[in-house]
This record gives C-alpha cells, sequence and structure tokens, in this order.
C-alpha cells in the first residue's frame, strides 16, 4: 500500500545557511558531524519531493566587516569573505553527494576549475532535473551580504519560498536566550519585520523578499528532521510575508 504524506507547504525554495551553521561546537571552520547532519536533513527534504537551492555565508572561515573593522580594505575582505562561501558550498556539495543527492556548486565569481559559474538558465534546468543547486560566491559584488545573495537568488531561480535557518525557532519578541520569556511570532508581515527592526536578515534582502513576494520562513535546523518538518507544516517556525500577514 503507498504510503501517503501531506503535501508540501512550498515545492521549490532556497535555503540560507550562515556559515556558522556548519562549525558545530568548534569556534570555526567545518564541523564533519554537523556537515553531513544538514545534508542528511536536506536530503531528506529532496526526498519528500522538494527542489532545494542553498546560499551559504562564510563566516565560519572570514568576514570582509571584521577584517573592515581592523583597518582592512572593505572591497578586499568582501572577495575574501565570497570566496569563504565557495570553501563552504563546495563542502556542503560533497557532503550531499555522499547522501545519495546529485547536486551542482555554481559561483557567482568564475572559478571553472573548481565549479560551474552561476548562469540561470543551467542552474534553473539543474533544479529541473532534481538536483540540488549550491549557490556559493554571494552576489559576486562586494558590499552584499549573503543574506541580499539568497533573497536575489531565490527570485532568480523562481522559489516558492525562502528558508533561512537560525538557531532557534523562529522570530521572537526579544533574544530568547537572554529573555527566557521572549514570544515567538508565528507570522509577520514585511511592514512588521522592518516596523519593529527584527534583524531576521539585512534590509535589502527584507525588500527583494518583499517586493517579488518570496515569504521568508525563519525556522531552526538544530534538530534532525527539521526542514522536512517545516516543509511539512509540522514543528515551529515563523513565516514573514505570508497571505495572512501581507
Amino acid at each position: 500500500m503507498a504510503s501517503h504524506q501531506p503535501p508540501l507547504a512550498y515545492q521549490r525554495i532556497l535555503l540560507k545557511l550562515s556559515g556558522e551553521a556548519l562549525m558545530g561546537p568548534g569556534a570555526g571552520g567545518i564541523d564533519v558531524a554537523t556537515l553531513n547532519r544538514i545534508a542528511s536533513d536536506i536530503a531528506e527534504a529532496v526526498e519528500l519531493g522538494a527542489e532545494v537551492c542553498l546560499v551559504v555565508g562564510g563566516g565560519n572561515i572570514y568576514r570582509g566587516l571584521a577584517g573592515a573593522a581592523q583597518g582592512m580594505d572593505r572591497v578586499s575582505g568582501d572577495f575574501m569573505g565570497m570566496l569563504a562561501t565557495v570553501l563552504n558550498g563546495l563542502a556542503l556539495g560533497s557532503a550531499l553527494e555522499d547522501k545519495g543527492c546529485s547536486a551542482r556548486v555554481m559561483s557567482a565569481i568564475p572559478m571553472p576549475t573548481v565549479c560551474e559559474p552561476f548562469i540561470r538558465p543551467v542552474a534553473l534546468q539543474h533544479l529541473e532535473k532534481g538536483r540540488i543547486v549550491v549557490l556559493a560566491g554571494g552576489t559576486g559584488n562586494p558590499f552584499f551580504t549573503t543574506d541580499t545573495a539568497a533573497a536575489l537568488r531565490a527570485a532568480e531561480m523562481n522559489c516558492n519560498a525562502l528558508f533561512k535557518a537560525t538557531q532557534v525557532d523562529g522570530v521572537y519578541t526579544a533574544d530568547p536566550k537572554l529573555v527566557p520569556d521572549a514570544e515567538r511570532y508565528d507570522a509577520l508581515s514585511f511592514h512588521e519585520v522592518l516596523e519593529k527592526d527584527l534583524r531576521i536578515m539585512d534590509g535589502p534582502a527584507i525588500a527583494l523578499a518583499r517586493d517579488n513576494k518570496i515569504p521568508i520562513v525563519v525556522f531552526s535546523l538544530k534538530e534532525k528532521g527539521g526542514l522536512a518538518g517545516v516543509l511539512q507544516g509540522r514543528g515551529a517556525f515563523t513565516t514573514i510575508g505570508g497571505e495572512l500577514t501581507d
């Protein structure tokens, strides 16, 4: 007898991961056990039928803003940060392949001996063939964060939602690690996010998602199966810009 699973809330998503998500308990770099657990969660979502794009930050390796604060040229620092995202992207692509998924790493900064350049029609073809597309190198431009890159790529790849993985299970009235009685929002409008100055993603990323009518789903990837659960409407998360709030 065929098993019945609930329909997915979103068919094609862009998953935004911070570089710090790959550190695990370490102080920097990539923790292989954490990398493999995240890859397993993404593979589970793909097995359910989701089409997945990934954008990953590079903060576990290098942050351009931090370098600029110490006197380094901001543009050079940002390019170093973009290269850090390529390292993380290659690690994720390899881990996903090890889980039996077909993955393609594409960079906004061309480096053909390392990975594919980001060419939108090619990236869309990869998705349509059931491949996970790991989008590295940010936007390829300095002064833009990987949050903005995620919103831009979500629009370019015709995604139904942008999934923002964080350390907590949604957006709260205050930092729940510091304020134990902080309350989690189930849903917010883009206007409320900007008005309340809820720093979920930077302003340009929120504006891009709003203007392209792409809801943002904020959830925690710390628990096994978290991504698949949210796709099926289970677990705790916050939806920004959904039909009920905008």
